[in-house]
């Protein structure tokens, strides 16, 4: 008959419960909100505070994402990363995978993850002087922690885009990655 290990440190991390209770996380987030407004200046230093809490996270949800669901091996190639992100990380986040991933005509080291339905834009109601804010802006700093903890780094900022017959604007998180990056998979 075995015992479980004594100390914590032993035991294996469970994959736990990944679904919060969406009212909750709308309290939380709008919380997060307030306490940045309350400190800036301007309104485009909002999605920059917003920016600055996520990528604090993104390092931490990588190596917990890398320990839980790839056996703590990390992508080294800059597709293998950015699928990671589209699948495993939205799936983590948001409880589904990304509603597209796809590369920039325009530039060789764009590229973009969109999501139809962003859930920290969707109970999110703008003053006037504010509604140019993009609260993803939240998730663009996670993406941009975890690229730059796995040696890609880049500039990730979120955007709505218009989509002709829908209500409310998708998502699209733009990824600019930094000239070494597309060198070095090149």
């Amino acid at each position: 008959m075995s015992k479980a290990p004594a100390n914590i440190v032993d035991r294996p991390l469970s994959k736990g419960k990944n679904e919060i209770n969406i009212s909750s996380f709308a309290f939380l987030f709008s919380e997060m909100i307030q306490y940045c407004q309350d400190r800036i200046k301007a309104g485009h230093e909002l999605e920059k505070k917003l920016s600055d809490m996520g990528y604090s996270i993104g390092p931490r949800l990588l190596e917990l994402l890398c320990v839980r669901e790839k056996n703590s091996k990390r992508e080294t190639k800059l597709l293998g990363i950015l699928s990671f992100i589209h699948t495993t990380v939205w799936k983590s986040l948001f409880g589904k995978p990304a509603d597209s991933l796809e590369k920039s005509t325009e530039a060789d080291d764009e590229y973009m993850i969109s999501d139809n339905n962003m859930v920290v834009n969707k109970f999110i109601s703008l003053p006037k002087h504010l509604s140019s804010l993009n609260c993803a802006a939240f998730v663009a700093g996670i993406i941009e922690g975890i690229l730059c903890s796995a040696e890609f780094p880049a500039r990730v900022t979120a955007h709505n885009v218009a989509v002709e017959g829908k209500r409310f604007p998708k998502t699209v998180i733009l990824i600019k990655f930094n000239p070494e990056v597309i060198e070095r998979n090149a």
